[in-house]
């Protein structure tokens, strides 16, 4: 080899060197082009230095996958269960945006119903959780009921779920004058799920079997049909449905996505409920109070009767399940056993039947309570006469002493209570039925036949106060053209003397009575024993005041109180039975003779006009006119005492008083 090509091939070699050297160093300072092929800035990355040190890269650690849910374990809150048991198909329009909305602008009353549903909540979700059903039902009663077990509608529905009596007595809940077990939680609770079970079989599909809850199945049945033959879907959204329904199911789809959003709850401020059972039931095989059961468990009354809403008295009948806080069971059975231990009773009520001729102002005394007391414990409310056959809850011990039933604990329980539906009154007693007229109003049906428009609208369930012509109503006097006064009191009065007449003669009222300084007309009928209506039947009295010195004649002999201490229980009997014997008579003949005198003075009857004038008074105006107060309110349909200068009101005269 020359030596020039020697010399050639060296520059070669160290020109190669020096390219690769610049290269690497470029490579090292400029970053990578991002539109460089891939895989060009790793390669540079990779070249060795020229050192013969490979590069050192720290990783980044890569991001930590989530552990695996196990929906096995038991939340601690419940609405996290209620949240993994969400199951229904969403839906999304503009009225759940709208109800949405307002739930989230109203969190107050979302607190409100969490704080009562934590009471039976954890019930709920378990029952939901034995038959597979979704977890969204829970928050119906939201809907339904606000979570009030004692909510009651226009449409007497009653309870959480809202049960109308009839579908109530379909589902075998009991409805009578004890209890009323559509409020009563797990007897509600039951029923209502048996009954969605029903129609989402029935249908096949959650937001049809809510609306048929809501509106009737057989109601549904026929918006499904009617959009088959018009050959639209049959989907919630597409059914023609009243506005109540309408609104239903979007309600409950709004509360769901409240309620799936944690972050929402906390920042609305709402507490979560514990995951565990918040009361048990016991049963006794006995009466008890319902006062005394919320002693033995050391809890208030009104917490007690939030358990157990259901009962209509304050008393507890046997073999009735109680709601017991669940910390709080061990301490009732304790107590409740060391009181049976002391020989105590556990009510201190009975139940009486009214028989024929029996009056709430006789029953009363004959107990140690007062017409008030009775009325509120059993729930009568109005002029509505209780008829025979009535049962009556009365103190136990007959006769007892009136300071007695005041340590009672039926008054405070009553007001102690949430508000409950009162019960029907008994109707009176009915022996025909009354063929409306054309042009016959409510009030003249009513006054024809010695009633109240409310007597007879109750009588008739009728809700209105026009009726038309045709109509059959139901009525409480035997005939039309028979005298009335007194009504169903009168004739079963007659038919009790005429049975009790077969076995021994009446005795007729033997004595009167001076009426002495500060004595009212209702002292003088309570200590004979008579009612004040008697008393001023008897005596042709009108006004409600008497002067002093005035004689009156009484039913009694002397007060069944002053019977001599020597004298057995036979001989009180028997002078009770007397002095039965002698009303019963009276009120016949003072029945007799208000009777005959009515009659007359229909034929000497006008009406006349009043105007009212400021500070006139119902009582003022039935003294300047002699006529009752009663009479002013139903000739003028008048219902309180309300009264407005200006307005006419029309009243009915018997013109020789004139």
């Amino acid at each position: 080899m020359t030596p020039r090509i020697a010399f050639a091939i060296a520059f070669a070699f160290a020109c190669s060197a020096a390219s690769s050297d610049e290269a690497a160093n470029q490579s090292l300072a400029t970053p990578p082009n991002p539109r460089s092929p891939p895989g060009a800035a790793s390669d540079a990355a990779w070249r060795v230095d020229p050192d013969g040190v490979l590069p050192v890269f720290e990783l980044a650690t890569p991001t930590q996958l989530p552990e695996t849910i196990d929906l096995t374990a038991r939340p601690e809150e419940l609405f996290q269960r209620v949240r993994l048991g969400f199951s229904m198909p969403n839906i999304n329009n503009s009225l759940v945006l709208h109800h949405q909305q307002w739930y989230l602008n109203h969190p107050e009353s979302l607190r409100r119903m969490v704080e009562r549903s934590s009471r039976y909540l954890h019930h709920i979700v378990e029952e939901l959780d034995k038959r597979g059903m979704p977890m969204e039902l829970a928050l119906l009663p939201m809907v339904e009921s606000a979570y009030n077990p004692t909510a009651y509608s226009r449409s007497h529905a009653s309870g959480l779920w809202q049960f109308v009596p009839a579908t109530g007595k379909q589902y075998k809940l009991e409805q009578n004058w004890w209890v009323d077990e559509r409020r009563d939680i797990v007897a509600s609770t039951a029923a209502a799920l048996d009954y969605l079970q029903y129609i989402y079989d029935l249908h096949g599909d959650w937001h049809l079997a809510l609306a048929s809850y809501n509106w009737g199945e057989g109601a549904v049945g026929k918006a499904i049909n009617k959009n088959k033959a018009n050959g639209l879907p049959t989907d919630y959204l597409s059914l023609t449905m009243p506005e109540e329904t309408r609104n239903y199911v979007p309600k409950l789809q709004a509360l769901k996505n409240v309620f799936s959003n944690p972050n929402i709850l906390v920042q609305l401020n709402i507490r979560g409920v514990p995951n565990q059972p918040y009361f048990a039931t016991v049963t006794k095989t006995g009466n008890i109070d319902v006062k005394l059961a919320a002693q033995l468990a050391e809890m208030p009354v009104q917490e007690f009767v939030a358990l157990n809403p259901a009962h209509n008295r304050p008393v507890i009948k046997s073999e009735t399940p109680m709601a017991i806080p669940t910390h709080k069971v061990d301490a009732f059975i304790s107590n409740l056993e060391a009181h049976e231990g002391s020989e105590k009773p556990l009510s201190s009520w009975q139940s009486y039947t009214l028989r024929a001729g029996d009056r709430l102002e006789e029953v009363a005394p004959r107990f140690g309570m007062t017409v008030a007391n009775l009325k509120s414990v059993n729930g009568l409310n109005g002029r509505i006469r209780p008829a025979p056959g009535l049962t009556l809850l009365v103190a136990s011990q007959e006769g007892s002493d009136p300071a007695d039933v005041a340590a009672m604990p039926e008054p405070q329980i009553v007001a102690e209570q949430p508000r409950l539906p009162q019960p029907e009154p008994a109707p009176v007693l009915i022996s025909r039925s009354h063929t409306v007229l054309k042009g016959e109003t409510l009030l003249k049906v009513a006054q024809h036949y010695g009633m109240t428009v409310g007597e007879l609208k109750q009588l008739n369930k009728l809700h209105a106060n026009q009726v038309n012509a045709g109509s059959k109503l139901a009525v409480a006097a035997p005939e039309p053209g028979k005298p009335t006064t007194g009504g169903q009191r009168t004739t079963l009065a007659e038919a009790d003397s005429k049975r009790i007449e077969s076995r021994a003669e009446p005795v007729a009222a033997t004595r009167s009575h001076s009426v002495r300084r500060g004595e009212s007309l209702s002292e003088i009928a309570s200590r004979y024993d008579m009612s004040v209506a008697e008393l001023k039947q008897l005596n042709k009295l009108r006004a409600d005041q008497v002067n002093a010195g005035t004689r009156l004649a009484v039913a009694a002999p002397e007060p069944a109180s002053k019977a001599p201490a020597g004298r057995t229980r036979t001989d009180v009997a028997e002078i009770e039975h007397r002095q039965t014997l002698a009303k019963a008579d009276l009120r016949k003949k003072a029945d007799d003779s208000s009777d005959h005198s009515r009659q007359a003075s229909k034929k000497s009857t006008k009406l006349a006009q009043y105007t009212i004038r400021r500070g006139d008074t119902l009582v003022s105006i039935a003294r300047q006119f002699r006529v009752e107060k009663d009479d002013l309110l139903r000739w003028n349909r008048i219902h309180g005492n309300e009264l407005k200068p200006g307005q006419t009101l029309t009243i009915q005269l018997v013109q020789n008083m004139l």
